[in-house]
């Protein structure tokens, strides 16, 4: 498989030479609450290179767009299904049928526990149309839209929780490969990357399912408990190396890259890195109202970013913005 992984690159970097990509995290997520359907098409408008669904299965095996396993900080669950919480006190969408889970509404994401809005100045209405969709109709939505503004923008999902999934008797890798097959996206040409915190599922993609689309593997910090995977060994040399094999790109966090030293900011060297094993680096996640320690304001990070670093794209809750810089810059 490794010539394999070779021929992808190649293909890649002849198709995305100097183009910086703007992620769309979620959507519209400054916006409009995460992973709903209005947030993807405002996403679009914006003209990104790609918007970003994250996968759960539900108790039936479908495939629902949701940040996590957990449905209390995004939606009214705990009111309209207070009973069917777990010992941990927390609802999971795996415990919920399609049917049940198209009951809810989908909020601006807030603290299940203090109730309090994460993100305080962010979509403060109560829309009790904005519902949890299922892959399919996201991709309905952003291929429709392809359509009818010809445009070319593509999907970045990330498979959430793979060994949480297999802990429930649920295949996630294989639930969402055969639907992105299903829709024409297994194609090294196709407007997708496939992401996920479980380098193990991503290799089952390549080797197992034989995967054609591009793969990105995305860097936690261990303390995050994101899944088994050391993460501090996937950004040494070893690691970067052995995931350049069947990956063409990686998704650090934003503090991976750089040490604050004093109130100088450095790079810690992992974009180069990356580079060198001919991968794209593409770090979570660029927010205007929560920047990373060290930067005064946005333009700072993302001159940091995009100008010091070379990084290949962003993820962003504020893709226009990112969209804006770029554009002013030429790139």
């Amino acid at each position: 498989h490794h010539c394999l992984a070779n021929s992808f690159r190649i293909s890649e970097k002849v198709r995305h030479r100097s183009r910086h990509l703007t992620i769309a995290h979620r959507g519209a997520s400054y916006h409009l609450p995460e992973h709903t359907l209005a947030g993807v098409a405002l996403a679009h408008s914006w003209g990104v290179d790609f918007i970003e669904p994250d996968i759960v299965l539900t108790k039936d095996g479908e495939a629902v767009v949701l940040h996590d396993i957990h449905l209390d900080t995004t939606t009214n669950v705990a009111e309209l299904y207070s009973s069917r919480k777990r010992g941990d006190g927390r609802y999971y969408a795996i415990d919920f049928t399609l049917k049940e889970i198209k009951k809810l509404s989908v909020m601006e994401r807030f603290n299940h526990i203090s109730k309090k809005a994460v993100f305080p100045n962010r979509f403060r209405g109560r829309v009790n149309g904005f519902k949890v969709p299922t892959l399919r109709e996201y991709i309905s939505v952003v291929k429709e839209l392809n359509r009818q503004r010809k445009k070319r923008i593509g999907i970045y999902p990330e498979i959430k929780s793979p060994e949480f999934h297999q802990k429930h008797g649920k295949d996630i890798v294989k639930v969402v490969f055969e639907i992105l097959k299903e829709q024409g996206y297994n194609d090294e040409q196709a407007n997708i990357y496939v992401q996920c915190f479980y380098p193990p599922a991503l290799k089952r993609l390549r080797l197992e399912f034989k995967a054609k689309m591009k793969l990105t593997a995305l860097i936690a910090e261990n303390s995050w408990n994101e899944s088994s995977i050391n993460y501090n060994e996937l950004r040494t040399e070893k690691g970067i190396k052995s995931l350049s094999k069947y990956v063409v790109g990686v998704g650090p966090y934003i503090n991976h890259l750089y040490i604050k030293k004093g109130n100088k900011i450095r790079s810690t060297g992992l974009v180069k890195l990356a580079h060198k094993y001919g991968l794209k680096v593409h770090p979570y996640t660029h927010r205007t109202d929560s920047l990373p320690n060290g930067f005064k304001n946005e333009s700072e990070l993302l001159r940091f970013l995009f100008e010091e670093l070379k990084v290949d794209g962003v993820f962003s809750d504020f893709a226009d913005r990112v969209k804006q810089f770029l554009q002013k810059k030429g790139a």
